[in-house]
């Protein structure tokens, strides 16, 4: 029931349109995926994120496992019922939020030991493990267990943990084989840190599997912005035309175009929501902080130019006394704007690809996002 095929491709660049088909129905390319890590995007109804033209959200192994359990979301109906959400689901494998719980584990060549940061107690995630748990979960598209590598780190080290994700990705495949079913898709992660050459070397060994689609992970981690686009062009180089191309965790609107002009096809990231929440929002004109003092008295909207519930009923001074006040309204009208805004971008992404005007579009977003998120706060 999964399937990929691609619509449209474009005459200047690498970025192309897709359509992903699946058995709750189709995904159009490229595309953008709040995250829910907890089974809910943050602040949203899930009526209100499916109403602003998103077909598919991301949510967390990890956080699911420990809270409140894949065994009771199977009882409860599988994630899609127990969130209310009826199209697409992706899970991630948890092996990043593990990553970044770096004092809490120990990783074997069986799989990663960790502690709970909720109360201490120990766990395991195996690879076999972490598929059977998005098993449980009922998601659409699962993620196989990786090693997140982080930025600076030593080539042997880089080498010595892509081997151990290659490790990984064979058990993982070998157990979907033999337990694969046709309403759920698995991805296979590439990595290799900074490093071409094992860019290189993992993206051959990983899309040798043949796994329904391919991810390139271990970026966002703190490298420069041409580093992070040449390692995606270089994986690039062994990941099959005909299958989805998934960059995990990279979301900034210069980002995502970037991505898409080199040909990825698949984006989740934490910004829009978790910004909101941080008092920061995406607009036609770059970031804008609302905390600012400058907005006590403003009346304008946050963009002038965006249509959404929150800029069409509120000003700028409002939203800014709502989040020195902190009124919990302010997090679900910032978050609705971003997520709309996120929205926009993508549905101007793909006019742009049928236009051939997708440079012109980057050249445009680069003026204003072109500067790290730090020095917009």
């Amino acid at each position: 029931m999964f399937k990929f095929q691609i619509l449209y491709q474009s005459r200047k660049n690498q970025a192309r349109i897709g359509a992903i088909i699946t058995h709750r129905g189709v995904i159009e390319t490229p595309v953008f995926m709040p995250v829910g890590t907890q089974g809910t995007i943050k602040t949203m109804p899930p009526e209100i994120v499916s109403s602003l033209g998103y077909n598919i959200i991301l949510s967390n192994t990890y956080h699911l496992y420990l809270r409140p359990g894949p065994d009771i979301i199977q009882e409860l109906g599988g994630i899609h019922k127990f969130m209310n959400w009826k199209k697409l689901i992706l899970t991630d494998s948890g092996g990043f939020q593990v990553y970044s719980l770096s004092q809490f584990r120990k990783i074997t060549e069986e799989g990663i030991l960790f502690k709970s940061h909720i109360n201490g107690t120990e766990h395991f995630f195996s690879p076999i493990m972490v598929l059977e748990i998005q098993k449980k979960l009922g998601s659409d598209i699962l993620m196989v267990l990786d090693t997140c590598i982080p930025y600076p780190l030593s080539y042997e080290e880089t080498k010595n943990l892509t081997e151990l994700t290659h490790k990984w990705a064979v058990e993982s495949f070998e157990y979907w084989q033999r337990h694969k079913n046709e309403k759920q898709a698995v991805f296979g992660i590439i990595q290799g840190g900074m490093y071409e050459d094992l860019r290189r070397y993992s993206a051959k060994f990983i899309t040798s599997l043949e796994f329904d689609g391919y991810a390139i992970g271990g970026l966002s981690v703190g490298e420069p912005l041409e580093t992070r686009n040449q390692m995606i062009e270089t994986s690039l180089e062994y990941m099959p035309y005909h299958k989805p191309r998934y960059v995990m965790g990279i979301g900034t609107p210069l980002d995502i175009i970037d991505a898409v002009i080199r040909g990825i096809d698949m984006f989740d990231c934490v910004l829009p929501t978790r910004n909101a929440r941080r008092g920061t929002v995406f607009t036609s004109k770059g970031f804008l902080s609302i905390k600012n003092a400058s907005f006590k008295s403003d009346s304008l909207p946050l963009d002038p130019e965006c249509e959404c519930y929150t800029c069409r009923n509120f000003s700028r001074g409002y939203l800014r006394h709502l989040f020195h006040a902190k009124e919990l309204l302010v997090y679900f009208l910032l978050t609705l704007h971003n997520l709309f805004y996120y929205a926009k971008l993508m549905k101007h992404i793909k006019n742009a690809i049928k236009t051939e005007t997708l440079e012109n579009l980057r050249e445009e977003v680069a003026q204003y996002y072109l500067k790290n998120f730090n020095d917009s706060k």
